[in-house]
C-alpha cells in the first residue's frame, strides 16, 4: 500500500470534477489528484455529437444502471445510463445547454441554499460559458465551455418548429436569456461542431500542468476519515488498494448515484442503512441519499411518410460518419435533439413553466437500444419540477457494487396528470397542419389510447428517464440538510461535495450547465480558502 499527499483530492472526473481539476490547478502552487473510475475520453464516438447513440450500453464508458422495480410503472427497472469516462455524463449526454428558469434559483435561496439565488449564480454561468453568438448581460465569451448554435438541422426539426407556431406558441432564439418560455432550437456545448465536454473544455488544457495528477480506472473505496476529518481516500487500481492523503479537503464530485453511495460507504448516512451493511457510523445523516428527484419522460413517436430523417442503414451511417471526419459537418454534427421547448401548462402552479419537450427526428425507443423499421420522429415530454421523490440505498458496503435506486416516480399522483397533458400537448403539435405531409400512423402510444386512464396505462408502460436525477446530498441551512451552502458536509470538516447531488429541487430543464455552474461557485470558495 502505498501512500502520497495532495491538497486537494477531486473524487470523480465528471462534469463538475473537471472544472475543479482545471481551476484549482491553475496557479500552480497547490498539490491536486483527480480520481477517475473510467477510462479517457478515447471513443471517437464520444466527439462526433450524433455518436452519442453509440454510447448507450458501452459498459466501458458508462455505469449502466438500473432502478429498483419501479411499483408505479408496472414493476419495470428502468435504465438508467452514467458516464464512466472523463468527463462523466458531459461526455455522453445529447449537448442540449440548458440552465432552468431564473426563479428555480431564487427557489434554493428560498430553502435554505443560502446565496444560491439567481443574481449570485449567474456570473457563474458566464464565467464557465463561451458563447459563440456574443457576449450579453445572459452570456459569457471567455469561459472554457463552448456554446454554440447547431451546425447541421434536420428538416424536420424545422417542421416541429413551424407547427408549434401553427398551435400559438410563441418562438424562442434563447432559453437562456430573459425568458425561458417558448420553442426553437438548442443551443449546444459544441465548439466548431465537436462536442464540448468538460473533459475537453476545462481537463485537456489543464493535463501538462506539474501540479495536477489525474487517475484513470481507479475505484474509490471510501474517504478515510480520522476523529471529525477526512484525510484522505483509498482507492483500488489495477487490483492493488492505495491510499492518498488531502492536506486540505476532500472533494466528492461522483453525481446523484455514487456521491451518496460513497458517503455511505464511507459512514456517512442514515443509521439503518449503515447497519445494514456492517458499516461503522462515522456521521448519522438520514439525509444522505434521499431527495432524489429525476425527469420522467414520455415519447409519443409517429411514422413518416418522408425518409428525411435520422433513421439510418448501416451504409447511411458510415457514408455520414466519414463526412463528418473529413469535413465537420452533416448529420454527423447533430446533437439528434435538435428542437424543442419549454410550456406553462394549465397545471402550473406559478409562472414557470412546467413542461419540456425534445423532438427528435428519428424513431427514438428504449434510449435508442431498440430500433425499429422504416421512418419516423419522436417528441419527447416532461413534467419540469416532479413531487415525487426516491431514495438512493446501498447493495452492499463495496464501491464496486452498484447502488440501489428507488426513483419511486409517479408515486404523487400530480405527476401523472401532468405527463398525460404533455402527452395531450404533444399529440397537438404533431396534429398541426405543418406535419401533413409527413404524418403517418402513431406508434406510442397508439391512436386507440386516448382516456385518461389509457393514456396513464401508456406512460406505466413506456415513460422513462431523461437523464437529471439530482438530490440526493441535498443542501441547505437546516440540520438535516447532508451539506452546508457552501457544500461543506455536516459533520466531517475537509469534506465537500460538489455535483447535481447538492441541489436541494430539480430545475426546469437539463442539469448538466448548472452542475458546471455550481462547480464554478465551488472553485471560488475553495482557492479564497486557500489562501
Amino acid at each position: 500500500m502505498t501512500t502520497r499527499d495532495f491538497d486537494y483530492i477531486i473524487i470523480g472526473a465528471g462534469s463538475a470534477g473537471c472544472v475543479l481539476a482545471n481551476r484549482l490547478s491553475t496557479s500552480g502552487d497547490l498539490r491536486v489528484l483527480l480520481i477517475e473510475a473510467g477510462g479517457r475520453d478515447i471513443n471517437p464516438f464520444i466527439h462526433m455529437p450524433a455518436g452519442l447513440s453509440k454510447l448507450v450500453g458501452n459498459p466501458r464508458i458508462n455505469w449502466d444502471y438500473y432502478t429498483e422495480p419501479e411499483s408505479e410503472l408496472h414493476g419495470r427497472r428502468l435504465y438508467w445510463p452514467r458516464g464512466r469516462v472523463l468527463g462523466g455524463s458531459s461526455s455522453i449526454n445529447a449537448m442540449c445547454y440548458i440552465r432552468g428558469d431564473a426563479a428555480d434559483y431564487d427557489e434554493w435561496a428560498a430553502l435554505g441554499a443560502d446565496g444560491w439565488n439567481y443574481d449570485a449564480v449567474l456570473p457563474y454561468f458566464r464565467k464557465a460559458e463561451r458563447q459563440a453568438r456574443g457576449a450579453s448581460r445572459y452570456h459569457g465569451v471567455e469561459g472554457p465551455l463552448g456554446v454554440e448554435d447547431l451546425r447541421y438541422r434536420n428538416p424536420l426539426s424545422s417542421v416541429f418548429l413551424d407547427a408549434t407556431t401553427a398551435r400559438g406558441y410563441a418562438r424562442n432564439d434563447d432559453f437562456n436569456g430573459e425568458s425561458q418560455a417558448g420553442f426553437g432550437f438548442y443551443q449546444v456545448t459544441q465548439w466548431q461542431a465537436r462536442r464540448s465536454s468538460t473533459a475537453v473544455a476545462y481537463l485537456r488544457p489543464a493535463l501538462e500542468r506539474s501540479n495536477l495528477t489525474v487517475i484513470t480506472h481507479a475505484q474509490v473505496q471510501r474517504v478515510l476519515i480520522e476523529g471529525d476529518h477526512a484525510i484522505g481516500v483509498e482507492f483500488t487500481r489495477r487490483g492493488q488498494i492505495q491510499q492518498v492523503r488531502a492536506v486540505r479537503e476532500v472533494l466528492l464530485c461522483g453525481g446523484s448515484v455514487a456521491s451518496p453511495q460513497l458517503l455511505m460507504c464511507s459512514g456517512i448516512g442514515p443509521v439503518s442503512e449503515l447497519e445494514a451493511q456492517g458499516i461503522p457510523v462515522r456521521v448519522a445523516a438520514a439525509g444522505v441519499g434521499a431527495n432524489l428527484q429525476d425527469h420522467l419522460d414520455y415519447c409519443v413517436l409517429q411514422k413518416s411518410r418522408s425518409s428525411d430523417t435520422y433513421d439510418f442503414g448501416a451504409l447511411r451511417e458510415a457514408f455520414e460518419g466519414l463526412r463528418y471526419w473529413v469535413t465537420g459537418s452533416g448529420p454527423g454534427a447533430s446533437n439528434i435533439a435538435e428542437s424543442g421547448g419549454f410550456l406553462r401548462s394549465a397545471r402550473a402552479p406559478d409562472g414557470r413553466a412546467d413542461l419540456q419537450f425534445h423532438f427528435v427526428p428519428a424513431q427514438l425507443d428504449d434510449h435508442g437500444r431498440n430500433r425499429l423499421p422504416g421512418h419516423g420522429y419522436t417528441l419527447h415530454a416532461c413534467v419540469l419540477r416532479p413531487r415525487s421523490r426516491g431514495r438512493i440505498g446501498l447493495r452492499s458496503s463495496a464501491m464496486g457494487d452498484p447502488p440501489r435506486i428507488f426513483a419511486n416516480y409517479l408515486s404523487e399522483p400530480e405527476d401523472l396528470r401532468g405527463l398525460i397533458e404533455g402527452v395531450r400537448l404533444s399529440r397537438e403539435i404533431l396534429a398541426a397542419a405543418p406535419f401533413d405531409r409527413y404524418r403517418g400512423a402513431e406508434v406510442y402510444p397508439g391512436s386507440s389510447r386516448q382516456s385518461d386512464a389509457e393514456l396513464a396505462a401508456a406512460i406505466r408502460d413506456k415513460a422513462e428517464t431523461i437523464y437529471h436525477p439530482v438530490g440526493t446530498c441535498r443542501m441547505g441551512s437546516d440540520p438535516d440538510s447532508v451539506v452546508d451552502p457552501q457544500l461543506k458536509v455536516r459533520g466531517i470538516n475537509g469534506l465537500r461535495v460538489i455535483d447535481a447531488s447538492v441541489m436541494p429541487r430539480l430545475i426546469g430543464g437539463n442539469t448538466n450547465a448548472p452542475t458546471i455552474m455550481i462547480a464554478e461557485r465551488a472553485a471560488d470558495w475553495i482557492l479564497q480558502a486557500s489562501v
